[in-house]
């Protein structure tokens, strides 16, 4: 029997689809949470200044698809845009029926910014006393830390993630922590969800780029604390990837690229290279002894070519991968298979995304709608709040809201 015939592929179930989620929220880790929930078919109405919000107007690199900035692709689909003027006196109404008829107000500004807008927990409680009331930060709501920016690379600099990370201090190359921090956010709003649904009763859910930081190094905080290190124990040679592996795990640049070398008793390595200098390190200490070994084996692989030792890792049952760039991932085998990239229109141009990341009846929720216009969904979102088009042409007269009419964006 196939795996296939043991998990039939069916079309992913909208789990969440009786949860309406209102986002009040900018950069990356707030309409990262806000966009797994609506992939899993939570309504999500993206609440945003009437000019769109910020992350619309940058891209890293600056990529844009066609004038669409592809940071702001990477993390909206599936949602709808309301464009609000929150400063405006008319603006409450329109705030206090949106708020009525939600499930979960999420928002990731700075602390103290939702209180000044009359938009903060007991706030919010006091129109819908069952809300679920999502926020995060860089550092959390207070502490001595609170007002500090909450950027990812500086996270990644206090949480320790980088002083950890390679033989000298090294980043990551990706907005790790941010993603991090969506993930246990969106976990977090599920269970308050489920909770809901149960008792009838809201929650008030607090999650920190900070924390999210912290998490990510669980394993190794959890070993370094319990075992009384100080910071000595972070220097080692530069192959090795962690402090507290065993060698050879690390990566090694080898003739034709470079590839990464797990947990592997050395004796396996050497057995599977018919190297003997490796063969004879095998007695060693291989944690105490690290350095020498995983100097040994960078000089040992430099010369030899993937096609050459990838035949032998394998039937000796040596764990490895290549490194690969992302020219390489985008057709790797396993991604292709697996169906995470996705190729979208934006606009009159094209835009490669991410899809959810995990699977629910063997399939992959889909991308039901596009990123939307600021403002696309304003009309809609009124007319099923109970304005009448008199009253919507009248805050869009005013300048409460900002309505944008084109049905660019729809998937059918």
């Amino acid at each position: 029997m196939t795996s296939d015939s043991r998990h039939p592929k069916a079309e992913a179930p909208m789990l969440l689809s009786g949860m309406r989620l209102l986002s009040f929220c900018h950069y990356l880790q707030g309409p990262a949470a806000a966009q797994y929930l609506a992939d899993m078919g939570a309504d999500v109405i993206k609440v945003e200044p009437m000019k769109g919000a910020f992350e619309r107007h940058w891209s890293g690199a600056s990529t844009f698809v066609d004038g669409v900035s592809a940071f702001f692709v990477s993390a909206n689909r599936n949602k709808r845009s309301l464009a609000l003027d929150l400063k405006h006196p008319e603006a409450r109404t329109v705030l206090e029926r949106l708020i009525q008829s939600a499930d979960v107000l999420l928002e990731n500004y700075r602390p103290g910014v939702m209180q000044r807008l009359g938009l903060g927990y007991e706030d919010v409680k006091a129109i819908n006393p069952a809300i679920i009331y999502a926020s995060a930060s860089g550092f959390g709501s207070d502490g001595p830390a609170r007002d500090r920016p909450g950027q990812d690379l500086l996270i990644q600099a206090r949480s320790g993630l980088i002083a950890a990370t390679g033989a000298t201090p090294t980043g990551i190359g990706c907005a790790a922590v941010d993603q991090h921090g969506a993930a246990l956010l969106a976990m977090g709003i599920a269970a308050a969800y489920s909770h809901k649904l149960a008792t009838g009763q809201g929650t008030l859910v607090e999650g920190s780029l900070f924390n999210a930081g912290i998490d990510m190094q669980t394993e190794a905080l959890t070993l370094y604390y319990s075992g009384g290190y100080t910071n000595e124990r972070f220097q080692r040679e530069g192959h090795l990837v962690t402090w507290f592996h065993e060698a050879p795990y690390g990566v090694y640049r080898i003739a034709d690229c470079a590839v990464a070398i797990s947990l592997n008793p050395v004796r396996r390595l050497g057995e599977a290279l018919d190297n003997p200098r490796l063969t004879a390190l095998a007695d060693l200490d291989a944690y105490q002894e690290r350095d020498r070994i995983a100097a040994a084996v960078a000089e040992e692989l430099a010369p030899l070519r993937f096609a050459d030792i990838a035949p032998r890792f394998e039937q000796h049952g040596v764990w490895y991968e290549r490194v690969q760039t992302y020219d390489e991932l985008r057709h790797d085998p396993q991604a292709v298979h697996n169906g995470i990239f996705e190729t979208i229109p934006v606009r009159e141009g094209q835009a490669v995304i991410v899809k959810h990341p995990l699977k629910y009846n063997g399939d992959v929720p889909p991308v039901r709608s596009l990123p939307p216009e600021a403002g696309e969904q304003t009309a809609e979102i009124l007319k099923s709040l109970g304005f009448t088009a008199a009253e919507i042409e009248r805050l869009k007269t005013n300048r409460v809201v900002f309505s944008h009419s084109t049905e660019e964006g729809k998937v059918t």
